[in-house]
């Protein structure tokens, strides 16, 4: 190794990475109450971050379709309104989800606990009476079978209870959860007028930072930059919306065929169902089981043939849905998916299982690049 300008100054940088890595490490708890208290500052924005990618999805689609060819011919005061008009459009649509989602969800579950609760009630004595055929030489079972008093109304009045003993307590924790509450709110709506300006102006500041980073740094770094940020947008945005609509397309699968077959709970199902999709791999069980738990509290015999309407309308959609809505968007294979939903959850729950999968696409695609690159330069091929 030559000792010219160019590699003295990469021993210059490599040697003062070296000192700043032990120094870090020397003081790890001096990085990592400092790196709370930036994450601290930078929350908001990093809320506004996300919004703003969740928003672009239907903006763009808006703004392509709704505006695509008034803009092709240029008009400046068409070029003017596109924007903000797609992106209230793209709130609003967010919006009439959310609210939908509550006006059908919460009432619905609301009548599903009490029916529950009544269902309970009034299948005590049957299974009083089950016990007491069953195991009548037990004298000890009959007895505590007999014992079971569940009313609804006395244990609402024992939770009720529970509440005045706690009463001091509760007042207590009330201060610091709505101040948590208070801030989370403050927090989001920084977040949400953020995003408001970065989709208002996101081509300006692509650029804006497009220069930035060309003036500060070499340009074969900044071009490999600006490619894996192109595949990370382009892989999280197919695999947001694919996922967004697999989920409505099963759920709407499970709510016609289960209003054809009078089953209970058709709506409440459906939407439970859109919910859960959205997990990755497990989801679609973890919905099935809760409504299988709710079907059964009214039929169990219906509640066993859902489970198979569950796996025929499963096959279908992992067979013929999913390959051809969500597709190879992600580009992963099914060993990694696994990898990365267990990883994502461990770590992170359910957004970690959402946010993961992506991630780890990227990452694999990039390696994959790497790979491909050096083996053309070895001048192999395998």
């Amino acid at each position: 190794m030559q000792l010219d300008k160019e590699n003295m100054k990469k021993i210059r940088w490599l040697i003062a990475f070296a000192i700043l890595l032990y120094l870090g490490v020397q003081n790890l708890h001096i990085v990592i109450s400092t790196v709370r208290v930036l994450l601290g500052f930078l929350f908001p924005f990093i809320i506004g971050f996300g919004i703003a990618f969740i928003l672009n999805i239907p903006m763009k689609f808006i703004e392509h379709h709704l505006f695509g060819k008034v803009l092709k011919q240029e008009k400046k005061t068409a070029q003017k309104l596109a924007r903000p008009v797609s992106l209230v459009l793209s709130i609003c649509f967010v919006i009439c989800i959310i609210v939908i989602v509550m006006l059908v969800v919460v009432p619905e579950l609301g009548a599903t606990f009490v029916n529950i609760a009544k269902k309970i009630e009034e299948n005590i004595p049957v299974f009083q009476k089950w016990i007491d055929n069953v195991f009548g030489n037990n004298p000890e079972v009959v007895k505590w079978a007999q014992s079971l008093d569940i009313e609804p109304g006395k244990i609402i009045d024992s939770v009720l209870g529970v509440l005045k003993n706690g009463v001091n307590n509760i007042v207590s924790s009330t201060v610091s959860i709505t101040m948590g509450l208070l801030t989370t709110a403050m927090n989001v709506s920084i977040g949400f007028v953020f995003a408001c300006y970065v989709l208002l102006q996101k081509e300006k500041l692509l650029q804006q930072i497009k220069k930035a980073m060309y003036a500060m740094f070499p340009e074969k770094p900044v071009r490999y930059l600006a490619h894996v940020w192109n595949l990370a947008n382009r892989i999280f945005s197919s695999f947001i919306t694919g996922q967004c609509i697999e989920a409505v397309i099963l759920g709407s699968m499970f709510f016609v065929s289960m209003t054809i077959l009078h089953f209970p709970y058709a709506m409440l199902v459906g939407v439970l169902i859109s919910f859960t999709a959205l997990i990755p791999l497990f989801g679609g069980i973890i919905g099935c089981w809760v409504a299988f738990f709710l079907i059964l509290m009214i039929s169990p015999v219906k509640a066993v043939l859902f489970l198979g309407l569950f796996l025929i309308l499963q096959q279908i959609e992992g067979n013929l849905i999913y390959p051809h809505v969500v597709g190879g968007s992600v580009g992963l294979p099914s060993i990694w998916v696994l990898v990365a939903v267990t990883l994502g959850g461990s770590l992170m729950g359910i957004a970690g299982m959402l946010i993961f999968i992506p991630t780890v696409s990227v990452i694999y695609t990039l390696f994959r690049e790497w790979v491909y690159a050096r083996l053309e330069k070895k001048q192999l091929v395998l």
